[in-house]
């Protein structure tokens, strides 16, 4: 079954979290989001806006464009 985008995307930001040492609770209070709703981003369930994934993006310390450089370069 072929990985989606969102999952893709829930993937990558999982994992730039945890390496950042960051739980979802305080990953979601830099963001600005709920915890529930970061869960399902991460596991691919729900559809993040143009302007989350960059709330997201900054919240990492990089922006969008550099996310998908990365959620590229785990496809390939």
């Amino acid at each position: 079954m072929k990985t989606t985008l969102a999952q893709q995307f829930g993937t990558c930001v999982r994992t730039l979290r945890i390496a950042t040492g960051m739980s979802q609770v305080v990953f979601g209070e830099k963001c600005g989001f709920y915890q529930t709703y970061l869960s399902r981003i991460e596991t691919g369930q729900a559809n993040p806006t143009l302007n989350a994934m960059e709330v997201i993006a900054n919240a990492l310390g990089m922006t969008v464009f550099d996310l998908f450089e990365l959620i590229k370069a785990q496809a390939e």
